[in-house]
């Protein structure tokens, strides 16, 4: 498929006054978030300079660059991706972002629940594949993400998502054939789904570990394990990325800030604030700013 990536963008937010740490704001960074799909999420961004600060995801980011050098520092080192690289962020690995040159840069990028993964590449592959190179040259890869966010202002079609997450699974395969092989241990998959569901809904609740146990029938610290080794990382993170996915919804559907955070579910604002931080890499007012609601064009 053909990325029209090149042509106009329909609809780029230029919000004054992003909010940065260390940085000016710089009045050519927009970001744009595709509609909502369960079990994945598209955005296309653009940055002139710093992008994000530290911070981790639950999720696979599996992306590419269109534009530009995008720069990131990932388990220690720098990787810096070009126009047409694919870039692979294992969950919960800590990486910020920032362009690599002064004409900044762009790309999109699908944010894809590892259960999603791990039940594309079916009972065979219960570890979850890990791409030792951050950026890759991939051509398959390139395709299926092309495919994804070729149309970012339209839902996809479940069976067009089956195929693309499928395609995704099996390029991350390609990068790690160990993953491939069984565990010598099994996990209970039905415990780490029940535990799963119960944490998705009760995000905007303190959820005693009891509760967890009595469902699943696993000690806490057994049910973590198995949890990480499912999902790639533990149930109090997964609860408080819920959490933050609650505010970022709620704060581009025009919610005030403080109201966001009673919403999702943390003690006060400057609690979400810090979570909200360290996962998105950037804090609520910016992503406010950035992805709020705006003006119909």
């Amino acid at each position: 498929m053909t990325d029209t990536s090149s042509e106009p963008h329909p609809a780029r937010a230029e919000p004054p006054g992003l909010e940065r740490s260390c940085a000016l704001p710089s009045p050519g960074d927009w970001l744009r978030v595709a509609p909502q799909t369960p079990g994945i999420e598209r955005i296309e961004a653009h940055f002139d300079g710093h992008a994000y600060g530290p911070h981790r995801h639950d999720t696979y980011a599996i992306g590419y660059t269109i534009t530009g050098v995008q720069s990131f520092r990932y388990r220690g080192a720098r990787a810096d991706s070009l126009a047409g690289n694919v870039i692979v962020i294992h969950p919960d690995e800590l990486h910020d972002g920032e362009a690599g040159h002064d004409a900044g840069f762009s790309y999109r990028m699908l944010y894809i629940a590892p259960a999603r993964i791990r039940d594309a590449l079916g009972p065979n592959a219960r570890a979850l594949p890990f791409a030792r190179d951050p950026v890759l040259t991939d051509g398959a890869l390139l395709q299926a993400l092309q495919s994804a966010c070729a149309d970012m202002g339209r839902t996809l079609e479940p069976l067009q998502l089956d195929q693309i997450i499928t395609l995704l699974a099996q390029g991350l395969l390609a990068q790690d054939q160990s993953a491939g092989q069984m565990r010598t241990s099994r996990i209970d998959l039905r415990a780490v789904e029940q535990a799963r569901a119960y944490l998705d809904a009760h995000a905007d609740q303190v959820v005693p570990s009891e509760d967890l146990e009595n469902l699943t029938r696993h000690d806490r610290y057994s049910l973590s394990r198995q949890f990480r080794a499912a999902l790639g990382t533990s149930p109090y993170r997964y609860l408080t990325l819920r959490r933050v996915d609650r505010a970022r919804q709620a704060i581009s559907d025009g919610m005030s800030l403080a109201e966001a955070a009673a919403y999702a579910g943390f003690s006060d604002q400057p609690h979400m604030t810090r979570q909200f931080t360290a996962a998105v890499g950037m804090s609520p007012g910016r992503w406010q700013r950035m992805a709020g609601p705006s003006p119909v064009r």
